[in-house]
């Protein structure tokens, strides 16, 4: 395993070397790891890219972009642009915009996070808060812009999705429950969602050959994601507790910052998953295979289609 040092001489090496203008596109892209990520990527490009910055915090995402490298390319182009993921109208609002004018993207990341107190919390979608920002959206984010990726994949340049969550951490998925609207718990979530996150890239691997679709866990990131919690609860424990967690773990498990989790997470969407295929990748960005998987191709089918006629309700 090569060092983080290592790790970002080839992410910036790689992205200098391009032949083209990439285009980025981070979903999440305000805080924590995605915006580690894109802040990465718009360095080793030294600014020469199109960032789309997506998220709901507009004052964020101003002063991520302001300490940007200021591009030599007159092709260059650094935004935000605002959408709440909790509502799928809203995503499939901002991919028809996209779509309208970005003919093409190379890397579609999606990292989006949202933490809360209460058990089922429903959008006036009738979806629960956590599954619409962890799952459906990101799906939705991804069936709408497979356009764009196959734009870039026609002209012989890189076309890549990446969603940060947990692999390796997920449980066995009910597929009389998909949705989690008959037995709802946030411990039932967190075994669903990264299997859930699994499946679906295995399932758009295959509806799209040669496009690699990354699953990545970032390990244990201090992303300020508990501090900023609608809960004031988990906000007071997150500040009171979490400087001693990362202390205890370091001689396990370092608690990274953003800004190198990012790196890792770069060199996994650009070294590692060199590959048409579903990828599972560690805290490194390293290929983790099949640890600790759950789900068959029956789940797997049955979840794609629970998706679908899930997204068709809401559409209605």
């Amino acid at each position: 395993m090569s060092s983080l040092a290592a790790r970002r001489a080839s992410n910036s090496s790689l992205l200098r070397s391009l032949s083209y203008l990439p285009v980025g596109v981070f979903v999440g892209g305000t805080s924590g790891i995605g915006q580690g990520m894109a802040e990465a990527f718009a360095t080793h490009t030294q600014g020469n890219a199109h960032i789309v910055i997506i998220g709901r915090n507009k004052t964020a995402a101003e002063a991520i972009i302001a300490k940007f490298p200021r591009p030599s390319s007159a092709e260059a182009k650094h935004e935000f642009v605002p959408c709440d993921v909790t509502l799928m109208e809203n995503v499939q609002n901002t991919t028809r915009e996209l779509l309208s004018r970005i003919p093409r993207i190379n890397f579609l990341v999606l990292s989006t996070g949202y933490t809360t107190m209460k058990e089922r919390d429903e959008t006036s979608e009738g979806i629960d808060r956590k599954m619409a920002v962890h799952y459906y959206a990101r799906w939705k984010f991804i069936d709408d812009l497979i356009p764009a990726l196959k734009k870039a994949q026609s002209e012989g340049e890189d076309a890549k999705v990446y969603s940060v969550l947990a692999p390796g951490n997920g449980g066995k998925i009910k597929v009389d429950d998909l949705g989690l609207k008959k037995a709802y718990s946030k411990a039932h979530f967190a075994l669903a969602g990264p299997t859930y996150n699994d499946l679906m890239m295995e399932e758009f691997a295959e509806r799209n050959t040669g496009i690699p679709f990354i699953h990545a866990n970032p390990g244990i990131v201090d992303t300020g994601y508990l501090s900023n919690s609608e809960s004031s609860l988990v906000r007071y424990v997150s500040k009171a507790t979490f400087p001693i967690a990362k202390i205890l773990l370091r001689p396990i498990m370092p608690v990274l910052s953003p800004q190198a989790a990012g790196e890792n997470m770069l060199h996994g969407l650009l070294t590692t998953a060199n590959g048409g295929r579903a990828w599972r990748l560690d805290e490194h960005g390293e290929d983790m295979g099949q640890k600790r998987y759950y789900g068959t191709p029956e789940e797997r089918k049955a979840l794609w289609d629970h998706t679908v006629e899930e997204i068709k309700r809401v559409q209605k």
